[in-house]
């Protein structure tokens, strides 16, 4: 199994911007597709706590980051249960991981930071997981056998499980040189990492149609 890139190498700032990319990773799937109306969520308050995610590190970004999730935290999804389909998996997945980067900004620790980059890797797995037990071959399938043919090791990795380490490694080896009173959203190095991200999501968001549209 591929290892990732471990977030207890780097500074606690970068640790979280480690976390807050992780996240980013999965952002377009969560806003791609409608979230069900059962769950109350508002998807402003969702972009929200994405963007002060990435914001710079300190007690202003934090109290908006705190306040944003207690009004999530209102959603009548969290009073329920819900039965997703496999869009709404990774949705509620992600929403989740929300929640644990706010117990980042409490607690700092790489064992948060570190779970939230697990989590992201372990989502690419189980995607990896649904294309391949698809009874319908993936309409980029050569294309991605292609970008795994390159790869020198990526030891029986699938696809977006080594698309997902591609990115956390640029990302790893990028931050330690973003200044520690910057956020991701204000240096160039940090918008290209997002921009990583997002095209990584975007990606994942195809395949999720795809997915949809076979009726896996």
């Amino acid at each position: 199994m591929v290892q990732i890139e471990r977030p207890a190498d780097l500074k606690p700032v970068h640790q979280r911007q480690a976390a807050a990319l992780a996240l980013w990773r999965w952002r377009a799937p969560v806003f791609a597709f409608p979230l069900d109306a059962q769950w109350g969520v508002d998807r402003a308050v969702l972009k929200s706590l994405f963007r002060l995610a990435a914001a710079p590190a300190g007690e202003p970004s934090d109290r908006a980051f705190r306040r944003a999730i207690a009004e999530l935290c209102t959603a009548p999804l969290f009073a329920s249960e819900v039965d997703p389909d496999t869009v709404q998996l990774f949705q509620l997945e992600t929403v989740s991981s929300l929640l644990t980067f706010g117990t980042l900004l409490d607690e700092p620790g790489v064992d948060t930071a570190e779970q939230l980059v697990e989590g992201a890797a372990g989502l690419a797995n189980y995607l990896d997981g649904l294309v391949e037990g698809s009874l319908y071959p993936h309409p980029a399938e050569t294309a991605h056998r292609e970008y795994l043919a390159k790869l020198a090791d990526r030891s029986g990795e699938g696809y977006f499980a080594s698309r997902n380490l591609a990115v956390a490694s640029a990302a790893h080896d990028a931050l330690p040189a973003l200044p520690d009173s910057a956020g991701l959203l204000g240096t160039s190095t940090g918008r290209e990492l997002l921009a990583l991200c997002e095209d990584f999501g975007e990606e994942v968001v195809t395949t999720m149609r795809w997915l949809r549209t076979t009726g896996h």
